[in-house]
């Protein structure tokens, strides 16, 4: 069995193009949705990924502010940025780009930002908004982008035994809690494992959906797959490889090509969860951008 490759940069652009005619729709209202993205340092792969979400916002016809601090910046400076982003009503949608340095408070730094513009989803608000199915919380792009992506690729959840290794805050948490609400891409009944988890690999193997992000590079194997289950791999690593022109390749938790040979479908890595991560990104600062509307 050679499992079929499920290609989130397509799925990413058909959502890409949605958001665009929504952005239209509300700039001929006078609102244009804008989103500001804070990163600090410079570290290239943060940059690039910033980049991307630039383009994105300028592909789809929103404004877009980078807000560039060097790692040195003071905790109250990068306070003092974000408050300045809160009162801006041309900014609908503000995240921090993470990992923050270790001398920043980086909880501190995601409750500053106002709920209303958390286009992240990690403010202690949207959080518990979302656990709670309240639509109008802000859903994390990432987690939000894999539920879009079995919806959309007509992998049915309901009533499904979902596997997701990984138990961060970003990803690992909201994911299992919007897979088990009753929703579109939901009803699953979810077990979370990690790195701590016993007897890993048989957990893994009896699901119909694998999950994967423990930021451990091909960290599942085959062993771990059911055969013709589908395999959502969530992790981006970089491994050395010096027949590579940059001296390094990307590759996820999955050992992608033995578990192809066992699985059903599975996401690349890159070309799979990443492009959706930036897609539900605009999509959430359209509807920041639509309830500040409505809140005028």
């Amino acid at each position: 069995m050679t499992a079929r490759r499920i290609d989130g940069a397509a799925v990413a652009a058909t959502i890409r193009s949605e958001v665009a005619q929504d952005v239209a729709a509300l700039a001929s209202q006078g609102v244009v949705p804008g989103l500001a993205v804070i990163v600090v340092g410079d570290d290239p792969a943060s940059r690039i990924y910033v980049r991307a979400k630039g383009r994105a916002c300028a592909d789809a016809g929103m404004r877009s502010e980078t807000v560039s601090l060097p790692v040195t910046v003071s905790q109250s400076q990068l306070s003092a940025e974000i408050d300045r982003l809160n009162a801006d009503p041309a900014i609908h949608g503000i995240l921090c780009q993470l990992p923050l340095p270790s001398h920043i408070n980086a909880a501190a730094v995601l409750g500053r930002i106002s709920p209303d513009k958390d286009v992240d989803g990690f403010h202690p608000v949207n959080v518990g908004k979302v656990a709670l199915g309240d639509p109008t919380g802000f859903r994390p792009a990432t987690p939000y982008g894999v539920v879009q992506l079995l919806v959309r690729e007509g992998i049915e959840t309901s009533g499904a035994h979902i596997v997701v290794v990984g138990r961060s805050n970003i990803v690992g948490r909201p994911l299992a809690t919007l897979l088990s609400q009753d929703a579109p891409g939901g009803n699953a009944t979810v077990t979370l494992a990690h790195s701590r988890t016993r007897n890993l690999t048989a957990f893994c193997a009896v699901a119909d959906i694998l999950i994967v992000g423990i930021g451990r590079p091909e960290f599942i194997g085959a062993a771990a797959v059911k055969p013709g289950s589908t395999v959502i791999d969530v992790g981006i690593n970089r491994i050395v490889d010096e027949a590579s022109p940059r001296g390094y390749r990307l590759a996820g938790d999955v050992a992608f090509d033995a578990v192809s040979e066992i699985a059903g479908a599975i996401t690349p890595v890159p070309g799979g969860v990443g492009p959706m991560t930036i897609a539900m990104l605009l999509v959430n600062t359209v509807q920041a951008a639509t309830s500040s509307k409505a809140n005028r």
